[in-house]
């Protein structure tokens, strides 16, 4: 399935039917009084979290999105019929945001409802404005407009753990092995160009939603490599899981591969610092993780654990590959999740 993650759409709500000017004529009547009825209420346009859909690609084929109108009023003090709601399905952590990128509603509760913007009401026939004075009334309310706005719909995954980590050090090999996702998988940079999601067993009842997201780069808070899309899915995460490739096979340091992924997590914290209810990076939870161990020697890995925890940094240390240390891994995700220690 392809994955889409930002649309931009125009939606608007049902106008109101008109109210009817009608007057009776009936047979031996030959006064017949007003009989116009009411027009009947617009559409709502409504958002539906739908827990099983993960994409926005189905709302980017079309560009409005427009509820129904209601019908007029008639004759015999007819009330015109109500148009129907428009229900618009998007995936759970989906934010709706206005032509200035200001927050205008966050999706985040599946299987709910919420009304964006409410049908016109309609108007009122000849018949609601007869009186005592004026017996023969000609006035009838037009409807009601609805509303239209534009707005820019983005998703935010929204999963308990997230990997992070430079490109190409095994996160998707990972999700693959402690899941049932199965990412693409292969020995270049950048092979996950979309998120991922998979349901991992923790044991005891307890499970946990980890998402495979696509890598760091340094600049990524300036939109350089897939930076920007990263660190937008990132932010729903209540753990990161930071992935370092620990194998000789890499060109690079992984003491300032981890470092260079901190700044970049700090300098996007910087860069939102005024958004309106933004939550921090850099203080999120953190497990750090030495991967593709199987590739060094055990002392050498070991040599690399003690680097970083002179810097105060604690490592487990795995191979996703052949699986070492990923129930130790499992036991550690759930002990920062759910506050409960487990002896490995």
């Amino acid at each position: 399935m392809k994955f889409l993650d930002q649309v931009e759409i125009i939606v608007e709500s049902g106008k109101g039917g008109a109210g009817s000017t009608s007057f009776r004529r009936e047979k031996f009547v030959p006064r017949g009084g007003p009989d116009g009825g009411d027009g009947g209420k617009g559409g709502d346009l409504i958002f539906f979290v739908n827990p099983g859909v993960n994409t926005l690609l189905h709302l980017s084929n079309k560009k409005l999105f427009k509820a129904q109108s209601g019908v007029n009023g008639a004759e015999n003090q007819k009330t015109g019929a109500n148009g129907e709601d428009l229900i618009i399905e998007v995936p759970e952590g989906t934010v709706v945001k206005d032509e200035n990128g200001e927050l205008l509603l966050d999706l985040k509760e599946k299987n709910q409802k919420y009304i964006f913007l409410k049908g016109g009401r309609g108007g009122k026939g000849n018949t609601f404005f007869k009186s005592s004075i004026n017996q023969a009334p000609t006035k009838a309310q037009p409807g009601e407009e609805g509303e239209r706005k534009s707005i820019a719909l983005e998703l935010k995954l929204m999963a308990d753990v997230g990997l992070i980590g430079y490109p190409n050090v095994g996160k998707s090999t990972l999700i693959s092995v402690v899941s049932a996702a199965k990412p693409k998988i292969a020995d270049y940079p950048f092979t996950t160009l979309t998120p991922s999601l998979g349901m991992v067993d923790l044991l005891d009842g307890k499970t946990c939603v980890i998402a495979d997201i696509p890598g760091l780069i340094p600049g990524a808070h300036k939109g350089i490599g897939l930076g920007t899309q990263f660190l937008r899915h990132i932010s729903r995460t209540r753990v990161f899981l930071h992935i370092i490739d620990a194998s000789p096979f890499t060109d690079r340091d992984s003491w300032q591969d981890y470092q260079d992924i901190r700044e970049e997590l700090k300098a996007h914290d910087i860069a939102n610092v005024k958004t309106p209810d933004y939550l921090p990076l850099e203080n999120r939870k953190e497990i750090v993780v030495l991967n593709k161990l199987d590739t060094i020697k055990e002392s050498d890995a070991e040599e690399l654990a003690h680097k970083f925890k002179k810097h105060g940094v604690n490592c487990i240390g795995i191979s996703a590959i052949s699986q070492h240390g990923l129930s130790e891994l499992k036991f550690k995700i759930k002990e920062v999740l759910y506050g409960e220690k487990t002896d490995a």
